[in-house]
């Protein structure tokens, strides 16, 4: 079982019982999924982009990804319906919280300038939004084989109603968050 599953059984879920004062071990909130994006908009003029970013986002996540496409046609970007446009992936259960803990423990801390993540990404409804400039902080992403530097979203949902909720969530499993 991984680590961060394992804080969460045993730290996170008693904490937050007596924090939020639930009645039942089930309204505790908990990942639901992390959905990582990457937009390629040079995909457009040159097809093989998109197969070098789909390549990167499956070593960063584990798992292959989907092809994204355009859902309207854009005259002055030079884009037509259908076109394909990006990358995502859904992680859910194990390899979620593997790629958390990977984000958490290696990833972030090797950004530059790094003075934890803002609070003020949450949608409202306790998902959280997290944009990452460059590929490179993950340690799968081989330096020299890098043709160009992407950046992507991250966001990671939720079953919590408010944002306090999951910003206390994920404080608790080591999101570090700025002071």
């Amino acid at each position: 079982m991984n680590e961060l599953k394992q804080i969460y059984l045993e730290q996170v879920v008693p904490s937050m019982m007596e924090k939020f004062e639930y009645d039942s071990v089930m309204e505790v909130p908990k990942l639901e999924k992390i959905v990582i994006n990457m937009g390629v908009g040079d995909a457009v003029s040159n097809a093989k982009v998109l197969d070098n970013a789909v390549e990167e986002l499956s070593l960063i996540a584990g798992q292959r990804p989907v092809i994204t496409r355009a859902k309207k046609s854009i005259a002055g970007f030079r884009l037509r319906e259908g076109m394909p446009i990006g990358a995502k992936v859904t992680l859910r259960g194990e390899r979620m919280y593997e790629f958390l803990q990977k984000l958490i423990r290696v990833a972030l801390p090797r950004v530059r300038d790094f003075r934890g993540v803002s609070n003020k990404s949450f949608d409202g409804r306790g998902n959280y939004t997290l944009g990452v400039k460059e590929q490179l902080i993950f340690p799968e992403i081989d330096y020299d084989k890098v043709n160009k530097i992407r950046g992507m979203d991250i966001v990671i949902v939720t079953t919590s109603n408010t944002d306090e909720e999951a910003r206390e969530l994920l404080a608790q499993l080591g999101m570090p968050f700025k002071r």
